[in-house]
């Protein structure tokens, strides 16, 4: 990890116990009491995570709105000043450059937060391909951010600002006053959990961290890592760049295709999108479980009647199900529910049916 860089919560970490690791680029915990622990309790109660990994890139100015909007396949003119939205950003040939979320604080300035092994891509890309006459600016060494995701999310944080966190709807945020600090407190999430996506200035982090920690210690707040991020958001199918979808496959591909709003006008990958949609979609990303005992990883085969059709682009033993689940695409003749197939785990079939996603979902 010598060439890896440290967030601003490097210390916090080590000081509460996190095994570290490389990930993309990035020195991060992928665990501290344990991945099963901490899934669980961002499930039953709160975790923790050091997202500060992730990127910050702001449109600004006049038709820094349009111009963003014609980066993306969702449709930003239907936000509202403080509300945010999951879009694609895409490359002519449809594939995703990236998934983003942006946030709309006027018409002028917007905010894209993109994931941390593409944040200088995404960046180049976009100021790139933006119209002239808007600012497209890469803060990504200028936030932090914390996630502070479970059922007792707001309870918690609640107890750290005046300002009624209740008002924050889902994929809403607002620029409060947090533990003292001014923060950015967006209730987005990537658990399938209830919470809190939390931008602050590095040199507040660590404060904000082990503030939070302590206003949720006799509510079961823990920190959680890596390991712990990647079972939650696999339960709730929210898609990993890199494994589930990637510069060569499209949102129609992907089951994102009510990210895409065609009556949005022109965007970026929409002629390629059109095209496949009328000549049809070839493959399709599913979600299986299996029916033999084995537990499914990235990378391994799908095989049909013994050929490789296919591979796993996630998979876990999901803690909350207590059973194996995965995602992989597989062609759009073994989509359907109910459809088998075989994973091959250490040169083994290991038999495999199509199940309805998400995993898991919270009852609201």
């Amino acid at each position: 990890m010598a060439n890896s860089r440290r967030t601003p919560l490097y210390e916090a970490h080590k000081r509460h116990g996190g095994r570290l690791v490389e990930f993309a680029g990035w020195e991060l915990p992928v665990q501290y009491a344990g991945v099963i622990e901490e899934h669980k309790a961002v499930r039953e109660a709160a975790g923790l995570f050091d997202v500060s990994h992730m990127g910050e890139v702001w449109f600004l100015g006049e038709g820094a709105l349009e111009a963003c909007n014609e980066l993306v396949t969702n449709d930003l003119a239907r936000l509202a000043d403080g509300q945010a939205m999951y879009a694609g950003l895409l490359n002519e040939r449809g594939g995703f450059v990236d998934d983003v979320i942006c946030y709309r604080f006027s018409p002028t300035k917007i905010l894209v937060c993109v994931n941390a092994s593409n944040a200088d891509k995404d960046y180049a890309w976009m100021r790139d391909h933006a119209r002239e006459g808007v600012t497209v600016k890469n803060e990504s060494d200028d936030w932090a951010q914390l996630a502070l995701q479970g059922p007792k999310a707001v309870a918690i944080a609640q107890k750290l600002t005046s300002h009624d966190l209740s008002a924050i709807k889902f994929f809403h945020f607002a620029e409060i006053e947090l533990g003292g600090k001014a923060v950015i407190m967006a209730r987005t999430g990537y658990t399938g959990e209830d919470g809190f996506e939390i931008f602050c200035q590095p040199g507040d982090a660590e404060t904000l961290w082990e503030a939070l920690l302590e206003a949720g210690k006799a509510d079961g707040l823990q920190p959680a890592g890596l390991g712990a991020r990647d079972s939650l958001r696999t339960e709730a199918k929210l898609a990993l760049y890199g494994n589930d979808i990637d510069d060569d496959h499209t949102p129609l591909e992907a089951g994102l295709g009510w990210i895409v709003k065609w009556d949005k006008g022109d965007f970026m990958g929409r002629d390629a999108l059109e095209e496949q949609k009328a000549e049809g979609v070839q493959r399709k990303l599913v979600g299986f479980t299996l029916t033999e005992r084995g537990i499914p990883r990235h990378g391994y085969p799908i095989l049909k009647d013994g050929e490789r059709v296919g591979e796993v682009t996630s998979g876990t033993q999901s803690p909350t199900l207590g059973m194996p689940i995965g995602l992989a695409y597989v062609p759009t003749e073994l989509a359907a529910e109910g459809s088998t197939f075989h994973v091959e785990i250490r040169g083994k079939p290991v038999a495999a049916k199509v199940v309805k996603t998400p995993f898991y979902k919270r009852q609201a």
